[in-house]
């Protein structure tokens, strides 16, 4: 029996800095299906926001690998490279609250405090330890500088639909974090927050690579008076030197033919037993059968 959620908008969110591999495709399925079962809309994001990183044609590839593996979007798709007047305008709230400072300090800077073991370590990297909180933007005469904003003790945690209760206090686990960089470009942080209320989303279902980020972005849901969203964290697929599967460690592009193999691989990863039968058929038969029998947990 289909579950149904009113207005559940979920979204697949790649960045293009290569064509999409299997990791990918198994968040993509799975925020699909989720979206699907709860008669819900499903978005694409394309998050380009790391202008450097991005390469030259990969959005596009992108898309076309989606639309021959057969997955249908409801909306047009967003660019975030398009959306910075937004980001600009939440940099400027976040300002007008006194949240926000210009941080001076630079990697070189860091890693000699880093090695001096005047940096307290987490997780998530080195802790910030608030050098330039006092600083003001009408003192800093340099816009060679990156902005943070202020954590505090408060704890941030949030109840994930597959791995439970999940809780960081941020001023311990991430300090003040980067929103914007030194060389002007907006974090992802803030650009995921200001896109995922703009565009109305209410359900994420991403890999668990992202979970320690969402605290953070609760966190300036918060201080953007932005609606709260419900989260999933997917198991992420590993390659043989046990390293999360990405395009950093080599993975492989999907191509822009369906693969029902590929398709399969992916179900079965998300642990649903597609029958072996489904391997002849084609691909609207397994989309069906995928869509009758997905269960999240």
């Amino acid at each position: 029996m289909t579950n149904t959620l009113a207005n559940y908008r979920g979204r697949f969110a790649p960045s293009p800095t290569g064509p999409l591999h299997k990791g990918s495709l198994v968040a993509a399925i799975a925020s699909y299906l989720e979206a699907k079962k709860h008669n819900g809309q499903w978005l694409i994001r394309m998050e380009d926001v790391d202008e450097s990183r991005n390469v030259k044609g990969a959005a596009d590839n992108i898309l076309r690998s989606l639309e021959a593996f057969g997955f249908e979007w409801d909306e047009k798709v967003i660019y975030q490279t398009q959306r910075k007047q937004a980001y600009a305008e939440a940099l400027q709230q976040l300002k007008n609250k006194n949240l926000i400072y210009p941080c001076t300090c630079s990697r070189k800077d860091l890693k000699t405090l880093a090695d001096s073991g005047q940096l307290i370590s987490s997780t998530m990297g080195y802790i910030y330890p608030g050098t330039c909180i006092n600083k003001s933007f009408d003192t800093v005469t340099t816009k060679n500088h990156s902005i943070r904003i202020k954590t505090d003790t408060s704890k941030i945690s949030f109840e994930d639909s597959l791995q439970g209760n999940y809780s960081q206090q941020l001023n311990v686990d991430s300090g003040d974090f980067i929103i914007q960089r030194r060389d002007g470009l907006f974090a992802y942080q803030l650009a995921v927050v200001v896109d995922d209320a703009f565009q109305d989303i209410t359900h994420v279902v991403r890999g668990m690579d992202l979970i320690d980020s969402t605290p953070r972005q609760i966190y300036l849901q918060q201080c953007l008076n932005l609606p709260s969203l419900k989260y999933t964290h997917l198991p992420v697929i590993l390659n043989s030197f046990g390293e999360k599967l990405s395009k950093q460690t080599g993975a492989e592009g999907i191509g822009l033919t369906a693969n029902i193999t590929l398709l399969l691989e992916c179900l079965e990863f998300l642990g649903q037993n597609p029958p072996k039968e489904l391997k002849t058929e084609n691909l609207t038969t397994v989309w069906e059968w995928a869509r009758a029998h997905w269960n999240l947990q």
